[in-house]
């Protein structure tokens, strides 16, 4: 059974009386076009291979500007078999394998479990990593919010939303791909970005925002998107900016074709809604962390970012053990230290006292 037309039905895509014939006719013509979004695909690896020379030469110097250091991390005892362990079986083992470790190391469970806490820590991204990623993205809102502020200041629609909905003109067609482009980039790069808590949510609202951006363009809601994309850019700018800080043609046979899309809605134009309702969703989830930190800064109480990478609770604990090993291993030596002196003053006092007693018998003696 062929599924293929049932997916690309024209009624599911489409407004009501536009077929795809229509579409293809329109190859000529200054309308949105489908194959237009390729344009993406090399805009999208073009961004990463930029991206790549901005974190190597410019990012290092401005985090050296500003004072972002790493964190000295406390170092592992070399260990070859849990090293061999770590890094062809996991990273983090279960209680059964602990229990085997144990037998195979002669180590206790506390010490296997500082041990691969402290390793993880090892392997957690650096803060100037963090950093160069943040001041990366904020370098593109800024830019990408200025260029679209340039092009929308002077357009009808950019001051009266009701002027979105008016006439379907091709428009701002850089301005979508270049975002669209980038939007890619950040999903070609998510696997070796720093993992932070809510990775889930961000490949979410990577691919919602793909996909609103291509279906958008496909059917022509160009006007209301670039306002959309333009709000967006403009709180990313804050938002990346405090992370640095922390650490055509007529249609003679439709003239008023696409008025239908603000009259008759389609099955389409319940998706792009659907899309919207999951950016709004994930802007609730990242307003609450955000009111979080704002609550816990106004009370001293911020130490670090809500969306931190998972590993930085690892190293807390990590520390605190590793901490709390030293603490024992420095008052076993003091109490050492101790018993020995003690032990040395009685053997001293014994020799003294048996000494006296050997005199006096000699003195009765004689």
């Amino acid at each position: 059974m062929n599924l293929l037309p049932d997916v690309w039905r024209q009624d599911l895509w489409l407004p009501a009386g536009v077929t795809w014939r229509d579409m293809e006719q329109l190859a000529d013509s200054d309308r949105p076009l489908p194959w237009d979004l390729l344009m993406a695909l090399p805009l999208a690896l073009g961004f990463v291979a930029l991206r790549f020379l901005f974190e190597r030469f410019v990012a290092p110097p401005m985090a050296r500007c500003l004072g972002v250091k790493n964190i000295m991390q406390a170092s592992v005892v070399p260990s070859p078999k849990l090293e061999s362990f770590y890094t062809q079986r996991s990273r983090q083992p279960t209680q059964s394998e602990i229990v085997s470790l144990m037998a195979l190391c002669g180590k206790t469970q506390r010490q296997i479990e500082v041990w691969f806490r402290l390793r993880r820590n090892q392997d957690r991204p650096c803060r100037t990593k963090k950093f160069a990623e943040a001041t990366w993205r904020f370098f593109f809102y800024l830019t990408a919010f200025t260029a679209g502020l340039a092009c929308l200041i002077d357009t009808p629609w950019f001051w009266d939303l009701r002027e979105c909905w008016r006439h379907y003109p091709k428009a701002h067609y850089w301005y979508y791909m270049l975002e669209l482009g980038f939007y890619l980039s950040l999903l070609l790069r998510i696997s070796v970005d720093v993992r932070r808590k809510d990775f889930r949510e961000q490949v979410i609202h990577h691919l919602a925002t793909i996909i609103l951006l291509s279906f958008s363009y496909c059917a022509n809601y160009i006007r209301i998107g670039t306002v959309v994309m333009l709000l967006h850019d403009s709180s990313d700018i804050l938002l990346e900016s405090a992370k640095m800080f922390n650490y055509g043609t007529d249609w003679k046979e439709a003239p008023s074709l696409f008025d239908v899309f603000s009259f008759e809605p389609f099955a389409g134009y319940y998706f792009f809604n659907a899309m919207l309702m999951v950016l709004q969703a994930l802007h609730i989830f990242w307003a609450g962390l955000i009111l979080r930190m704002v609550y816990k800064f106004l009370n001293g109480n911020l130490e670090k970012d809500e969306r931190s990478d998972e590993s930085e609770v690892e190293e807390e604990e990590a520390n605190v053990d590793h901490e709390g090993d030293y603490c024992w291993e420095k008052s076993r030596d003091t109490l050492n230290c101790k018993l020995s002196m003690l032990t040395t003053s009685c053997v001293l006092n014994n020799l003294t006292s048996h000494r006296a007693s050997v005199a006096n018998r000699m003195r009765k003696a004689q």
